[in-house]
C-alpha cells in the first residue's frame, strides 16, 4: 500500500507533538511530588554513584598499575635465582630457591645470547650506603648497583642529563657514576652535578648521567646509584652474590619465544640434564600486574553486585512511588480518558515519567561517581579517568529500572475505568 509523503509527514508531527506534550505533563507530575521525586531519585543516584564511582577508582588504579610497570620495563623477563614470591587468591607461581647465579654464568649468557634483544647484567651492591659531597652527606638509604650498558633500557629509566655507561667504563673498572634525582637534590642543590665528584667509603665516583624522576611510587629508583658492575664487583664482592640477567626483546611480540629460548640457553650453561628440573626462575615483568589485574576483577564484580543491589532497592521504591501517583491522579486520568484520551497515551505519561525519574537519577549518581572515583585515584597518583563503558551502562540500567518500575503502574493506571474515576474522591 502507497503512503503519501503527506501522510508519513502528518503521522511523524503528530508523534512528535505526542511525544513533546508526554514528557511536558511527566516533569509536571514530578514538580508536583517534588519530595518523593527527589528521594526516589536520591536512591538511585546513591545506587549509580557505588557502581561508577568503584569502577572509576578501578580503572584509575588498572591505568596506574599499566603505566608503572611500563616505567619499570615493560615486555621484558629476568633469569634470577630467587624470585619474588608471588600468591593472590588461589594463584601462585613458581619460587624456587636454588644456588645463586654467578658472573662467569651471567656473562657467558650475555655473550652467547644472539637473539634479538637487550640483555643486561646487574647485582645489588648495596641498599644502606651513604654518599657525600663535599660537606653534604645523604641518609644511609642509597641503593648501590653494579650493572652494565643496558640497564637504563631494561629498568625503564631515562637519562636527564649525561651520558650511559660505554665499554670503556666496563673494561677499565672506571670510577664513573650515574645517579637519581633524589640524591641530585640533596647533593647538588643549584649544582649541575655532571663531572663532580661523589665519594663513598673507600671510594670516590665522578658522576656522568643523572637519571630523570619516576616519582613517589618509585622513590627507590631515584635513590639509586648506578656502578659499572666491574667496578662495583670490585669493591662490594662478597660471598654467593647473585647476579640477575634481564632480556628485553626488540620486539614485544617475541617475550614468550625469547624466554624459552633463554631458559634452554641457561640450562646448558648451568650444565642440567635434560631430565633434570630448571633450578632458576624466568620472572616475566607483566607476570605481578597480570595477577593484579586478575583479582581485579573480582572487585569489579562485588561493586557490580552492590550497585545492583541498591537499584533493586530503587526500582522498588520508584514503583511504589508510581503507583500511589496513579492512586492520587485517578480523577485526572478519568478527565483525560473522557476527553479523548487512548490507554496508550495514558500508558506512556506514567512510563515516561517513570524514566525520566531515573534518569534524573542516574545523571546525577554518575557525576557523583565519577567525582568520588577520581578522587580516590588521583589520591593513588593516577589521571583523571571517565570510563565511558560504564558511564553508558550505568544510563541503560537506569533506563531499564525506570521502564521495569513504571511498567505496571502505567498499565494500572491506563485500564482504568473512566466513569468511576470521575466519581473518585
Amino acid at each position: 500500500m502507497y503512503l503519501s509523503p503527506q501522510y508519513t509527514g502528518g503521522r511523524l508531527l503528530n508523534w512528535i507533538t505526542l511525544f513533546a506534550e508526554n514528557i511536558r505533563v511527566a516533569f509536571k507530575a514530578i514538580r508536583s511530588n517534588r519530595v518523593r521525586a527527589v528521594l526516589t531519585m536520591a536512591i538511585i543516584a546513591f545506587g549509580i554513584m557505588a557502581l561508577v564511582g568503584i569502577l572509576t577508582a578501578i580503572d584509575g588504579l588498572k591505568s596506574t598499575l599499566t603505566e608503572q610497570f611500563t616505567m619499570m620495563g615493560a615486555n621484558s623477563f629476568s633469569i634470577t635465582s630467587r624470585s619474588m614470591h608471588v600468591q593472590v587468591g588461589n594463584s601462585s607461581y613458581r619460587t624456587k630457591n636454588h644456588t645463586h647465579i654467578t658472573y662467569r654464568e651471567a656473562e657467558e649468557f650475555k655473550d652467547s645470547f644472539k637473539e634479538p634483544a637487550w640483555v643486561s647484567v646487574a647485582f645489588d651492591a648495596s641498599g644502606m650506603a651513604e654518599v657525600r659531597y663535599r660537606d653534604k652527606k645523604t641518609n644511609p638509604n642509597i641503593f648501590l648497583v653494579g650493572t652494565d650498558e643496558n640497564n637504563l633500557i631494561l629498568s625503564g629509566n631515562e637519562l636527564e642529563s649525561g651520558r650511559n655507561f660505554n665499554q670503556d667504563d666496563l673494561l677499565g673498572n672506571r670510577h664513573v657514576t650515574i645517579v637519581g634525582q633524589e640524591i641530585v637534590k640533596f647533593l647538588f642543590p643549584g649544582v649541575d652535578p655532571l663531572g663532580n665528584e661523589i665519594s663513598l667509603p673507600g671510594l670516590k665516583l665522578t658522576v656522568i648521567g643523572v637519571t630523570k624522576t619516576k616519582g613517589s611510587n618509585f622513590s627507590g629508583a631515584d635513590r639509586a646509584l648506578l656502578l659499572p658492575i666491574t667496578t662495583a664487583r670490585q669493591y662490594y664482592s662478597r660471598p654467593n652474590v647473585t647476579y640477575n640477567i634481564s632480556i628485553m626483546p626488540y620486539k614485544a611480540e617475541n617475550l614468550d619465544i625469547l624466554s624459552s629460548e633463554a631458559e634452554g640457553l641457561f640450562r646448558v650453561i648451568r650444565n642440567l640434564d635434560p631430565r633434570d628440573e630448571s633450578d632458576f626462575n624466568i620472572q616475566k615483568s607483566d607476570t605481578i600486574i597480570k595477577v593484579l589485574m586478575e583479582n581485579l576483577r573480582y572487585v569489579t564484580l562485588a561493586a557490580t553486585i552492590i550497585g545492583l543491589i541498591t537499584l533493586f532497592g530503587a526500582a522498588v521504591g520508584l514503583m511504589n512511588i508510581m503507583l500511589v501517583s496513579v492512586t492520587e491522579r485517578t480523577r485526572e486520568i478519568g478527565v483525560r480518558k473522557a476527553m479523548g484520551a487512548r490507554k496508550s497515551v495514558i500508558r506512556q505519561q506514567f512510563l515516561y515519567e517513570s524514566v525520566i525519574i531515573g534518569q534524573l537519577g542516574g545523571l546525577m549518581g554518575i557525576i557523583a561517581g565519577i567525582i568520588i572515583g577520581n578522587l580516590v585515584s588521583l589520591g593513588m597518583g593516577s589521571h583523571f579517568v571517565v570510563p565511558w563503558l560504564w558511564v553508558f551502562g550505568g544510563v541503560m540500567a537506569c533506563f531499564i529500572v525506570g521502564v521495569a518500575s513504571g511498567y505496571f503502574p502505567a498499565v494500572k493506571a491506563s485500564a482504568v475505568d473512566p466513569i468511576e474515576a470521575l466519581r473518585y474522591e
